[in-house]
């Protein structure tokens, strides 16, 4: 996939959504995993795409990013169907997995140099935003070792580094601090939230854990495949009628929340 150049401003002159989904549904045989779901995300946002484990986080992430075709629904990136123009919608997504999907037996440097040549981007332009991304993730002194020899803290930074390197305005974050100490997933939470704020960035946060919504954050309530409520922290917190977001996502799901 080629690194393909886009008029950022313009869209935002024109209020694009960077993510604008539409009636998806999607199951697998007789399991229904998405139903009928609708969200939208604008550049400057950081929304936490909220859910327990299995409430289809995963299946939509795999969806806008095409591991799965979608066969009902809209999935527009930047005013882009992503069906009718994949390439053209990719190129503006970047994403972190759930799964580590980083070759351990690689250095830092070798796993985002072969994430630019996917992208066509040219080894010189590579070798510097490689620099860039590593210097204010701060892993800059380790880009020479093997992955396999870096905390879990900082394979997510790795990651999240790749993500940004053919620099996408889109970004698409599925449980990323699963397994992490208190601290990495404080640094990690910091720093995305101070790229959204500096650079537009539209950000979509899938977590299962309350604590990570900050009372800026717009939220989506995902729960068995359905979006139960959409919106500021406090308007989710007084659409539920409760005291706080931790309440509010106990009510509309009637589960308890972490």
């Amino acid at each position: 996939m080629k690194v393909v150049e886009t008029d950022t401003a313009d869209d935002e002159a024109r209020d694009v959504p960077a993510l604008e989904i539409a009636g998806l549904t999607h199951d697998f045989g007789k399991r229904r995993a998405l139903d009928d779901v609708s969200l939208a995300i604008r550049p400057g946002e950081f929304t936490v795409l909220l859910g327990q484990n299995g409430a289809g986080k995963t299946t939509l992430f795999s969806l806008v990013t095409r591991l799965y075709d979608n066969r009902s629904g809209s999935i527009r990136v930047f005013g882009k169907e992503l069906r009718e123009h994949p390439s053209q919608a990719l190129s503006r997504i970047g994403v972190v997995f759930q799964q580590r999907t980083l070759d351990l037996d690689l250095s830092v440097v070798q796993n985002l140099r072969y994430h630019a040549a996917l992208h066509g981007m040219a080894r010189s332009l590579a070798r510097a935003r490689i620099a860039e991304e590593l210097e204010r993730l701060e892993l800059g002194e380790r880009a020479g070792d093997k992955v396999r020899q870096l905390s879990g803290g900082q394979v997510r930074r790795v990651e999240i580094a790749r993500a940004l390197l053919h620099r996408p305005r889109l970004l698409l974050l599925d449980e990323p601090t699963v397994g992490l100490d208190i601290g990495s997933r404080q640094g990690i939470l910091d720093h995305m939230r101070r790229l959204v704020r500096e650079e537009r960035l539209g950000l979509l946060w899938a977590t299962h854990l309350i604590d990570e919504v900050a009372p800026d954050n717009r939220v989506v309530v995902l729960h068995e495949g359905r979006v139960l409520a959409a919106g500021g922290v406090d308007e989710v917190v007084r659409q539920a009628g409760a005291a706080d977001i931790r309440e509010a996502f106990g009510t509309l799901t009637g589960t308890k929340p972490r």
